[in-house]
Order: structure tokens, then C-alpha cells, then sequence
């Protein structure tokens, strides 16, 4: 998916569906969606979308920071969370059970994750220190 030229309709069906289920009143299931368009959206620079996707986001009852320079090798709270449970050793699936969002959604966050953080593996988790994973 990261290298794909589709990566902007995917990032638009993204919020174009977050924005549907959340006027259709299923808020938890929007923001899985919206958090998705947003962060690919930044990634590749569409910033009006990205901003719909942050407003919409806070719709749903979602805290957003908006994204700059100075922040956009830091791990998002929803990173940070699938960080440290990838780190004591859960799958995909369980984390994904955990957090009830999908295992393709875990996999994402953990690419971003590991692109941040410039690790290749799961097992390099291990060596990053407890406090590049929390939030401060």
C-alpha cells in the first residue's frame, strides 16, 4: 500500500466511509476509518483532505493534533498504544481484539511505527526505550 498510486483514492474512500458511518451515528467505527484517511492523507501531503479527515475526527469525539514538521516523526497516542502492545508480544489480531480495530488496521500503524522509529522488525521494539512509547 505505501508505494501504490492508488494511495489517494484509498486515503479518500478512507473518509469518504469514516464520514458516513459517523452521520450514520457509529462513532468507534468512524474513527477507525477517519484515523486511517488521516494519516495517509498527511503522508502524502493532501493537506485540505487531511484536515477534513482531523475535523471530522473531532466530530466523533477524537482529540486530533494537527500535524507539522516538528511532529511528524512522532508516534500518534493510537501508534504508541499498538507499539506497546506489539512490544509484550501480541499479534495483530489480538492486538487489533484489544483495541477493536482490525488486524489490516494494527499492520498499518505498525509500518508507520517502524518508518518513525526506523526499525524493520517487532523485535526491535524491545530496544526502544519505554519512554519513546507512552505518551508524555
Amino acid at each position: 500500500m505505501s508505494r501504490t498510486p492508488l494511495r489517494p483514492e484509498l486515503a479518500r474512500a478512507y473518509l469518504l466511509y469514516g464520514e458516513w458511518l459517523r452521520r450514520e451515528g457509529q462513532c468507534s467505527a468512524a474513527r477507525e476509518q477517519l484515523r486511517a484517511a488521516y494519516e495517509l492523507l498527511t503522508a502524502i501531503g493532501m493537506k485540505a483532505f487531511a484536515e477534513r479527515a482531523r475535523r471530522e475526527l473531532i466530530a466523533t469525539g477524537e482529540k486530533v493534533r494537527k500535524r507539522t514538521v516538528e511532529t511528524r516523526d512522532q508516534l500518534t497516542p493510537q501508534e504508541e498504544q499498538i507499539a506497546r502492545l506489539a512490544r509484550e508480544g501480541l499479534s495483530n489480531p489480538e492486538i487489533g481484539a484489544r483495541l477493536y480495530i482490525s488486524p489490516r488496521t494494527v499492520q498499518y500503524h505498525l509500518r508507520k511505527v517502524f518508518q518513525k522509529l526506523d526499525i524493520t522488525s517487532r523485535n526491535q521494539l524491545g530496544r526502544i526505550p519505554a519512554s519513546h512509547l507512552s505518551s508524555a
